[in-house]
């Protein structure tokens, strides 16, 4: 069994999938996890076959070096006006996001009530080659591959919030620093008129 960055609350229901060694660029992977992380799977699944079909766009936020700016990444709540379709990328990610849907559903899990709870993207080792330069020299070639993991939840129903009644502290009506001292002094001896 391999290891994942977070291990999450065996209580809670989830589902994971992980991909190692895949060889697409790091720096599209991230872009695209950071992106969808915390989106109910339905909806990052739609988002990533739009991206393949240049219907939306993966805003880039970390590595903007070279991006050419985008119309369509000012659509998204992200920072910035730089964007991408990094198409193989969003291949992978959707692949590995639809094996984790899959796997939440063999375990019992409401494939509509899946989010991603955690995404991430780390480098891995990169691919050498070579490539033959100027003067007889040689330099160095390689790839960025990447591991990406993806753990989805379901989402818990929200408490109802409770009637406000008469009372004091978290329940009823909210008391000063001053007056919760004022009444935890006792007094003591009487008054002498």
């Amino acid at each position: 069994m391999t290891r994942y960055s977070v291990e999450p609350d065996a209580a809670v229901p989830h589902s994971k999938s992980r991909g190692s060694h895949l060889r697409v660029h790091y720096k599209h992977c991230r872009e695209i996890a950071h992106h969808i992380k915390g989106m109910p799977a339905n909806k990052a699944s739609k988002f990533l076959e739009d991206v393949i079909a240049r219907k939306a766009i993966v805003p880039f936020t970390r590595h903007t070096g070279g991006i050419g700016r985008k119309a369509m990444a000012k659509q998204s709540k992200s920072a910035g006006d730089k964007g991408r379709w990094p198409v193989k990328a969003t291949a992978v990610v959707r692949d590995l996001l639809s094996n984790a849907i899959a796997n939440g559903e063999t375990k019992g899990l409401d494939a509509e009530k899946l989010f991603i709870t955690h995404a991430q993207v780390n480098r891995a080792p990169p691919g050498r080659r070579r490539t033959y330069r100027a003067h007889g020299r040689i330099g160095k070639y390689a790839s960025q591959p990447a591991h990406i993991e993806l753990i989805l939840s379901e989402k818990q129903e929200g408490v109802e919030k409770a009637e406000e009644d008469d009372g004091e502290g978290a329940r009823g009506k909210k008391i000063t620093k001053k007056m919760a001292a004022k009444r935890r002094f006792v007094k003591i001896g009487g008054d002498s008129a």
